[in-house]
């Protein structure tokens, strides 16, 4: 036994160390073109003769062994692999008889059917999805030198003929052809649901283009559009790419004026009152951009659906367009007295779907099929909604679009707020790009916790603060402001200040304070850990998806001329949680 394992060891280290050198030097000796030298010739093949006589010779292995072994180690470009291809004999296949052609395919039918029927059987007592439990049974299926080996010994032995042999072996080889494109689906759904995927302004490089996804309600937000185009626009290059969507309800008037062109993929709005808005707020972005545009491209798109489905076409748009940040106006509208009003409860109940489907992975269960693959688009892409790929923002106008934002003298004073958090942290990365617009004056306020003193709440702050998920958030916010002082505040181009509070209360006393001081607000939803400064804010909210702070600042009561902007970051929980950095290479 000693000596078997010995010889097939060294045989095997043989071949795989010096059958690549060997047949390499001769293919480059021997270049395409020029006859081959009858000296290289005869050492390749002395060479394969000896890995092949090996083992057999001193140890009894079998001689197909051997062979297999020199040909997995054999290089697959040059002159010698395309010889030695070429010198295989299938003229004892017998390709002219249907029966053939049927033995191969009913081998191949007979070995994948089995495996795959049997995999999706226990799948569904398992209860493993469909997917999972196809791809299992076709890696199963794939079969290796062995299966080889077997079709070869049933030859020698007189069990099959020759052709049947032949086709055997063509059905193994069919067993590997989709190996590659089953462990390439696996990889792509893996990669779609992996924590690795951060789609997020916080992990965009700023050599990148920034892609967003705009949405409008109608003309009376261009002037706003167009004013957050120009402070989001950033450095000219790379610039940014905006996807300027209009969000049309699908009603039952305009869904009789609409047109199908060019088969059933392309609809097109023919309703007069719809191709007015269109057209307004076209002409309005296209002056803009072609007066003052320099590093924003903007392309126009159409989200054309009821509102109760709205927001899983623009989840499904995002995902599409691979776009770093949603933007969405908020459903109230500012009156001419300044104060916002009720606004549509539809457009609400998009902003608040669309967030959920992006921070809480809002899944589309499948009895809601029917209305997810209600066109043929849809049916075409076999989509279903998982959850928005990207971050969220809504912005709150109230005199944003009033004025357009100079770009040669200051004309807008704008304030993030920071407290924490990963929200906070996505707010501060959209921040740096308003930063560089020279039109902005920008002031950065971080609110601290001060806990100092014997109070009961004292006490309770310093307990919370010491959990270990609160020390790593405090951590990752405390380097990632530091980067951002680094970068801006530092040299001088920003304004800072910090605010150091006990509780909620002073944080809403603190809020209240800043009314008038500043036409812009930047500030995350929330996603903070164990806050002392906005515990309980929740319990008042008006528009639990504006967050605690967001809320506050785009109260009736707060101010008139103050837009605020809300941004939440995508999540990076996946649902393949502890996804394996050998599978995240792959």
């Amino acid at each position: 036994m000693l000596i078997m394992i010995s010889l097939l060891i060294i045989e095997t280290v043989l071949a795989a160390k010096l059958t690549p050198w060997i047949m390499n030097w001769v293919n480059r000796e021997n270049p395409e073109g020029k006859p081959m030298k009858c000296s290289h010739l005869i050492l390749a093949v002395a060479y394969v003769v000896v890995v092949c006589i090996f083992s057999p010779i001193w140890s009894g292995y079998d001689k197909v062994l051997s062979a297999f072994l020199a040909g997995v180690f054999m290089p697959r470009e040059g002159r010698l692999a395309k010889m030695m291809i070429s010198k295989a004999q299938l003229t004892h296949f017998e390709g002219g008889k249907l029966g053939t052609w049927g033995k191969l395919f009913l081998l191949f039918l007979i070995a994948t059917g089995g495996k795959v029927v049997g995999s999706c059987v226990s799948g569904v007592m398992l209860g493993f999805h469909w997917q999972d439990s196809i791809a299992s049974g076709l890696l199963l299926n794939i079969k290796g030198h062995f299966h080889v080996y077997l079709a070869i010994m049933a030859t020698n032995m007189n069990l099959t003929s020759i052709s049947t042999s032949i086709s055997m072996v063509f059905a193994t080889f069919l067993t590997i052809i989709y190996a590659p494109l089953v462990v390439a689906n696996i990889i792509q759904r893996a990669r779609k649901r992996s924590p690795t995927q951060r789609m997020a302004l916080q992990w965009l490089s700023p050599a990148n283009e920034l892609c967003i996804l705009l949405c409008l309600h109608g003309p009376q937000n261009v002037s706003s559009a167009i004013n957050f185009m120009g402070i989001s626009r950033g450095p000219t290059d790379p610039g940014i790419l905006v996807y300027l969507t209009d969000m049309i309800e699908l009603t039952d008037r305009i869904a009789a004026t609409l047109a199908h062109t060019q088969g059933v993929d392309t609809v097109t709005v023919t309703d007069p009152t719809v191709v007015e808005m269109r057209e307004q707020i076209t002409s309005g972005v296209s002056c803009y951009v072609n007066e003052d545009g320099d590093g924003i491209t903007v392309r126009g798109m159409l989200a054309l659906s009821t509102l109760n489905s709205m927001h899983q076409d623009i989840c499904i748009l995002a995902e599409d367009l691979m776009v770093s940040l949603i933007i969405l106006p908020f459903h109230k509208q500012q009156e001419v007295g300044g104060r916002l009003n009720m606004g549509h409860s539809g457009f609400r109940h998009v902003n608040r779907k669309v967030c959920k489907c992006s921070f809480m992975h809002f899944m589309v269960k499948f009895s809601r099929g029917v209305e997810i693959y209600k066109n043929e688009m849809r049916e075409k892409k076999k989509i279903v909604l998982r959850h928005a790929p990207c971050s969220v923002g809504i912005l709150v106008d109230r005199g944003l679009g009033t004025t357009l934002i100079s770009r040669s003298a200051i004309s807008l004073h704008a304030a993030v707020i920071f407290i924490g958090g990963k929200d906070d942290r996505e707010a501060l990365a959209y921040a740096g790009r308003v930063a560089r617009h020279p039109g902005v004056k920008l002031t950065v306020i971080r609110f601290l916790l001060e806990a100092t003193g014997d109070s009961v709440s004292s006490i309770i702050t310093i307990a919370k603060s010491n959990t270990s998920e609160h020390q790593e958030e405090m951590k990752v916010d405390d380097e990632c402001f530091a980067d951002f002082y680094d970068r801006h505040v530092a040299g001088g181009h920003l304004a800072y200040m910090e605010k150091y509070l006990v509780n909620s209360g002073q944080t809403f006393s603190t809020l209240r304070s800043l009314e008038g001081q500043y036409g812009l607000f930047i500030v995350g939803r929330g996603g903070r850990v164990n806050s002392v400064l906005t515990v309980g804010m929740n319990d008042w909210e008006e528009c639990p998806e504006l967050g605690p702070i967001g809320d506050i600042l785009s109260a009736s009561d707060f101010s008139v001329t103050a837009s605020v902007l809300i941004i939440q970051q995508h999540s990076l929980k996946g649902e393949l949680d502890g996804l394996q950095d050998e599978f995240s290479i792959m």
